[in-house]
């Protein structure tokens, strides 16, 4: 069939599939769910917006109006297809859009044409009369439609292309002006993408019951929405902020439309059902999350699965600009942040870091614009002789004007106890705020947009295994993640609860094992505990922050009992949880440590078996799950941190002889035994190119630790003059 009567099947077959008669008023003043504005279903050719318009006004008691038989041949008085005949393609598109650009209506369901979309100035016009609901259907199941009412060509495709490139090339600009999107699982019928279009508007026109909550209130009250959260990071009340209503769900079919994805299409999908549209439109999610996951990253798949042993594949999660799993979070989250800004206030961003954050939020922030930097500023604390040489170089490698790195002779958990008890100063904040027009706010994992983009990483891995033929779709895995904040565990909880089979997330520490004891005990006693540095500073952690959410969700969302357990912590260093709670978290975690011996042992027995080099982190999650796993499913490591940036202790791993004191060396000598992964390309060139002249260190003294913070704002574009 040719192009010319094409869209007349199309359009044939399609009203001998419609359940229900179409009203022909286009000027109705029916006061339906929207008040007097337009449902505009949006999509490709054969999507079905007729037809699951049609079944949509008749649940909302609107009028229907489709845009080819009540717009387009009302205005043309002859047929779509003979207007076609008449004009030929391309002014056939030229003149749709000028009708669409005089189209009136309100109140109605609106069943746009397919090439609708490829008209600026018209959509601009007709956005403005109502919501713009994108009906993103599986391509398979839009060739089928097609083929079966006989089209093989479609407005607009011109020789050499097939209609799947057409779709392919379409995709932008639905995505370019849609509020929201159906996003329809392989194989649903027009019913089911019907439902789904009534749950998306009444999302949509909900946004005050999407709202968050602290894990110690119940939120009563208070409304808080997500745009609230990013902002301010911290609850009042010192607790974490989760979504009041948990997770939003997907079935089989949504999750395997995912599975040929790139990594940036899956971040969308997944963060747009978790973040409301009037908090982040999804036009402006889609820009932020592709420049998020672009050229700074040096995998196109982002963060692919590799196999490794047996059963025991890797997730490399270090291919961003710092080389370590922050960046998943920290290349998105300044974006969301920036755009959640309320005017007027400027905000110093507060990050302790026991290395990898410090220089993934730095590089996160440096990449905002210009008018988001004069009001945004990041001041990191580190301690000094607690991350390595190399992340020291990458935090001090960052010299623009809003950020800047402080060594501080004490451990992490100094930083993040000092930070934590900034936010809970009144005094301090307030002062602040009157003095410099300046609010706090912190980018660690306690901030919900650090903790969300996770999640999606988890997420790919497993349909990274699906689309590898590894596992089918519903079969379990388990994730084995070296954690001390407890955030990447987290993340993977959130992604099971989204609907990923992860049989047992198991967590990894070093003898700093606070979080394992935890686990296997339901004791979390920090009264006789000392940090002792290790071959894995990134889990050099004992006050394990995310560990509350934990609780939160493992509880039933017992506010009551988050409160007393963490109070208890912060005052008598120690909680016990009731036996009943312990079991469930044993139900869903597994836990483990590992010695610095057995850590650096892995290292070279992986090497030796695969030439696979790992970084220390990343060994500790092997170990562990050597010990846990039982093989009976595949289990994903979270290899978090390249190992470059840990140069000295994997060379020691390797048996290498007479290891060079500077870091440039030291990559050099791995660079020359490594062939997969190879040398990270930013952190060579950051040790290459980097500033090798001191640092400031500052002592252990909270009030030092205000001065900074104080200083940073005055002697920065923060000053209020």
């Amino acid at each position: 069939m040719g192009l010319l009567r094409a869209r007349f099947a199309l359009k044939a077959a399609r009203s001998s599939l419609n359940p229900f008669p179409t009203p022909k008023s286009l000027l109705s003043t029916t006061v339906g769910h929207l008040g007097d504005k337009n449902i505009l279903l949006m999509g490709p050719p054969g999507a079905g917006k007729t037809t699951v318009g049609k079944i949509v006004a008749h649940k909302l008691g609107l009028p229907l109006v489709d845009i080819d038989d009540d717009v387009l041949e009302t205005t043309w008085k002859m047929p779509v297809a003979s207007k076609l005949d008449k004009v030929g393609g391309e002014r056939f598109l030229e003149e749709e859009g000028q009708v669409l650009r005089n189209f009136s209506a309100s109140g109605c369901v609106v069943s746009l044409t397919g090439s609708n979309p490829l008209h600026p100035e018209a959509m601009q016009h007709i956005k403005q009369s109502g919501m713009v609901v994108y009906l993103d259907v599986d391509s398979d199941d839009i060739l089928l439609r097609l083929n079966r009412m006989k089209v093989d060509r479609v407005v607009g495709q011109e020789a050499g292309l097939s209609i799947r490139d057409i779709l392919r090339h379409r995709k932008q600009f639905y995505e370019q002006w849609m509020d929201v999107r159906v996003f329809c699982g392989r194989g649903n019928k027009v019913e089911d993408v019907a439902e789904k279009v009534l749950q998306a508007v009444e999302r949509y026109q909900n946004h005050a019951a999407e709202t968050y909550v602290s894990t110690r209130r119940d939120g009563k009250g208070h409304t808080t929405h997500f745009s609230d959260v990013v902002v301010e990071g911290l609850a009042s009340d010192g607790g974490l902020y989760v979504p009041k209503n948990g997770f939003p769900k997907m079935g089989a079919p949504e999750w395997l439309r995912l599975v040929d994805m790139s990594y940036q299409e899956q971040a969308l999908v997944l963060l747009e059902k978790c973040i409301h549209p009037l908090d982040v439109s999804a036009v402006d999610l889609r820009r932020m999350i592709y420049k998020a996951y672009g050229s700074k990253f040096s995998c196109e798949d982002v963060a692919p699965v590799k196999h490794l042993v047996h059963h025991m594949y890797i997730q490399e999660l270090f291919h961003g600009p710092t080389s370590s799993f922050k960046d998943l979070a920290l290349q998105l989250m300044p974006h969301l942040f920036a755009y959640c800004l309320p005017p007027m206030c400027n905000y110093l961003i507060l990050v302790a870091t026991s290395g990898d954050t410090g220089s993934a939020v730095l590089s996160g922030f440096t990449g905002l614009h210009d008018a988001d930097k004069r009001r945004t500023g990041v001041l990191v604390f580190f301690p000094e002789d607690g991350v390595s040489e190399i992340q020291k170089l990458q935090m001090m490698s960052f010299k623009e004007r809003n950020v800047k790195a402080v060594s501080v002779r004490s451990d992490f958990d100094f930083c993040q106890r000092s930070i934590k008890r900034m936010f809970g100063e009144s005094g301090m904040t307030g002062h602040l705020a009157v003095e410099y027009g300046t609010v706090l706010s912190t980018a660690n994992s306690i901030n919900w947009a650090r903790l969300l983009p996770q999640v999606v990483y988890h997420s790919t891995a497993y349909l990274n295994l699906c689309r590898d033929g590894v596992i089918n779709f519903g079969d379990p895995v388990d994730i084995c993640i070296p954690t001390g904040n407890f955030g990447n565990a987290m993340s993977a909880m959130y992604a099971k609860e989204m609907g990923i089979p992860i049989r047992k997330v198991i967590c990894a520490s070093n003898h700093n094992c606070v979080v394992s004891d935890f686990i296997n005990t339901g004791d979390y006693d920090l009264r006789k505990r000392r940090l002792i540095p290790s071959h894995s500073p990134a889990i050099d952690i004992l006050k394990s922050s995310n560990l509350e959410r934990f609780i939160y969700h493992i509880s039933g969302n017992d506010t009551r009992l988050v409160k007393d357990l963490f109070t208890r912590l912060d005052t008598h260093q120690h909680f016990r949880l009731p036996d009943p709670l312990l079991g469930r978290i044993q139900q869903e975690m597994q836990a483990g440590w590992c010695s610095e011996t057995d850590c650096l042992a892995a290292i070279q027995s992986v090497h030796t078996q695969t030439g696979y080099i790992m970084d220390t982190h990343t060994s500790v999650a092997k170990v562990v799950a050597d010990k846990l796993q039982d093989a009976t499913c595949p289990v994903v490591i979270s290899s978090t941190a390249h190992y470059g940036k840990f140069a000295p202790a994997v060379l020691k791993a390797l048996k290498m002889e007479n290891i060079p004191r500077s870091p440039l060396e030291q990559l050099e000598k791995l660079q020359q035994t490594a062939s997969i992964p190879g040398m990270h390309r930013d952190m060579m060139k950051c040790v290459t190119e980097g500033d090798r002249r001191g640092h400031a260190v500052c002592e252990a003294d909270y009030s030092v630790l205000v001065e900074e913070v104080e200083n940073m704002i005055q002697d920065s574009f923060l000053k209020v003059m």
